[in-house]
């Protein structure tokens, strides 16, 4: 084609990088800007285009999300991890293998963010119990997760990105376990350079606030002094608030006053006992609770949380009796409809350089924010005008059912922990059915019945008429920005092949280290695929990359399979960053882990990992 045409492809391609870079829009946006684009230039049909929304692979990623929602939702895996980490006893090289081998061993079959949120608490349990401080542990887990995601065919999405390109050229597609030699072998050399080299390498560095090393709500409260910023406030007469309702009174938005319950005197009561702990306390008749949407009355009483100062400015303004928080009042806070839990904003949550008021938080996701962390600072952060960064906890209160919606927005928050009252017990019946789906899912993957994405579909919709999660569970299962990147990034693949530059970049590699033999090519290879998957996401660097591994292999008159898994292991190398993937975020508060810190243990590994994929792959893939 035209080189116009591939100045254009070009330039799409350095911009969606760009982007996937800078964060200045999210990933989802931006593949779908590239989806656009390719269209308007002509460089691609709208069909071709449009193709990815109905690629094979975007349909199994998203299967595999519900079957993978399910089995967390019912328990499973978080029996199995528990159970597991159980027989750690009090070696603490044993136990650094049983995390690693653990959560490897679950990251095989289900998503491995999942996975390190169900068992990042445990992990920090034990670490305070045997007096090991996090951050000696948390950097193991992340990593095992991504080594055991490398295992299988369905444990990361890059494996399944070069599989199904295997397939669309003519060549037999990977099965479930071709990946599990190598992946096994590289998962040991990772657990064995944690137990004898990188464990040295790990900071023993104690949590700047022992903020996410809680588990529990009551702890969690005592950390942010609850009750003591509970008050009582009394609607007197003449108060401007009379007759409006709780949303129009401006408590929040103006004073940094918080609302969690309101209670109004029967009227059988007399005038003198409103107020008296009998008025606020559900067991005993004549009171009732009103909604925050009732026109409030004078003597109407408000159970509040806030800064002293925030409450004595209201107080004032407002005409508003104050009366000290008793220990009944923390039922406001947490009983078995309303709970408390922290959570973590991740590098590409929507959060990000918003403040709580812009983003219309508590309207969007029915939660109130008590309080911010920010790694490294001390003094408090005010509610109304604190942009918020990545890294930045929010202490939230709400209704259980809300704070479990919010921990399946996994893109934008992840909430830290399993709060006991938030999580509650499964049926036990669920988690057997959910483990009978998953086992006969495997066995047909391994069996080859059918294909993967009819054996993926079909475990979902069995997940979901079995009642193991609803249809609201299976779709929050999701990552949806997962699945528009992946279906928006296709196309740019399409469009690479269309205009000659997959063609192209393989003969530069081809000229530039095809002469220097087969394990220079394929480290060069590794290492090109490793630097993009540290600063983009691994399927985005894997949909770019895998077709120019395709055509230098073939240009070398190889056959394509090592090339190609060469790529897909690659990408799983996420070590270098704390924003090269998910569970690399979701550790590094709890860790108080610094950028370097990563760099100084993943770089190592890195290495490590591409001497074993460029010695044994062409042993195992033999090249002719």
């Amino acid at each position: 084609m035209a080189t116009i045409e591939i100045w254009i492809t070009l330039a799409l391609l350095g911009g969606a990088i760009l982007f996937f870079v800078t964060e200045w829009l999210s990933v989802d946006l931006v593949a779908l800007g590239v989806v656009i684009s390719l269209m308007v230039t002509g460089i691609l049909s709208t069909e071709q285009a449009l193709a990815g929304f109905s690629s094979p692979i975007v349909i199994t990623i998203a299967a595999l999300f519900i079957v993978g929602g399910a089995v967390m939702e019912t328990g499973l895996a978080d029996s199995i991890s528990n159970k597991i980490v159980q027989f750690a006893g009090d070696n603490k090289t044993r136990l650094l293998i049983l995390i690693m081998g653990t959560v490897a061993l679950l990251s095989g079959f289900i998503s491995d963010t999942g996975t390190v949120a169900i068992m990042a608490p445990a992990i920090i349990s034990i670490s305070r119990k045997k007096g090991i401080n996090p951050s000696r542990l948390l950097i193991p887990l992340s990593f095992g997760s991504l080594l055991g995601g490398a295992m299988t065919l369905i444990g990361t999405p890059p494996n399944i990105v070069v599989s199904d390109l295997l397939a669309e050229n003519g060549y037999s597609s990977f099965g479930f376990f071709d990946f599990t030699p190598i992946g096994l072998l590289l998962l040991i050399a990772g657990i064995l350079y944690f137990a004898l080299a990188g464990r040295w390498l790990l900071p023993d560095r104690k949590n700047a606030k022992e903020m996410q090393r809680i588990n529990s709500p009551d702890e969690l409260m005592q950390l942010y002094k609850l009750p003591e910023d509970l008050y009582r406030l009394r609607i007197r007469q003449g108060s401007p608030l009379v007759g409006k309702c709780i949303l129009e009174s401006a408590l929040g938005s103006k004073y940094g006053v918080n609302v969690l319950e309101i209670f109004r005197a029967d009227e059988s009561q007399s005038r003198s006992r409103i107020g008296n702990l009998r008025f606020i306390t559900d067991e005993i008749p004549g009171s009732q609770k009103i909604s925050t949407n009732t026109p409030l009355l004078p003597d109407d009483l408000l159970i509040c949380q806030g800064l002293y100062n925030d409450i004595s400015h209201a107080s004032a303004a407002l005409r508003l009796g104050v009366q000290p928080a008793e220990a009944v009042d923390q039922k406001a806070l947490v009983n078995d409809e309303v709970g408390v839990a922290e959570v973590l904003l991740p590098p590409r949550s929507l959060m990000i350089g918003k403040t709580l008021v812009s983003s219309r938080f508590g309207s969007l996701y029915r939660l109130t924010v008590l309080g911010i962390n920010r790694p490294g600072t001390k003094s408090s952060l005010s509610l109304k005008e604190t942009k918020l960064r990545f890294g930045d906890t929010l202490f939230v209160q709400g209704a259980w059912k809300d704070i479990r919606a919010l921990a399946n927005q996994r893109r934008d928050f992840v909430v830290v922990g399993q709060p006991e009252t938030m999580k509650g017990t499964p049926p036990r019946s669920k988690m057997i059915v959910s483990g009978l789906i998953l086992t006969a899912m495997l066995i047909s993957l391994i069996a080859g019945w059918l294909p993967l994405a009819t054996t993926a579909l079909i475990a979902a919709f069995l997940m979901v008429i079995s009642g193991c999660l609803t249809m609201k569970q299976a779709y929050n299962s999701v990552d949806w920005k997962s699945i528009i990147l992946i279906a928006g990034m296709l196309p740019m693949t399409t469009a690479l092949q269309e205009v000659g530059l997959v063609e192209i970049g393989a003969n530069w590699i081809a000229t530039t280290l095809g002469g220097l033999g087969t394990i220079p090519t394929l480290a060069s290879l590794f290492l090109i695929t490793s630097l993009f998957t540290q600063v983009i996401s691994n399927t985005a660097t894997t949909v770019l990359i895998a077709p120019v591994a395709l055509s230098l292999a073939l240009q070398l008159g190889y056959q394509p399979q090592a090339f190609l898994m060469t790529v897909a292991l690659a990408a799983s190398t996420a070590y270098a960053t704390p924003v090269a993937s998910p569970v690399n975020t979701l550790v590094m508060a709890a860790g108080n882990y610094r950028f370097k810190d990563y760099a100084k243990v993943g770089i190592p590994l890195i290495f490590i990992s591409m001497v074993i994929t460029v010695l044994l792959l062409p042993i195992l893939w033999p090249l002719k």
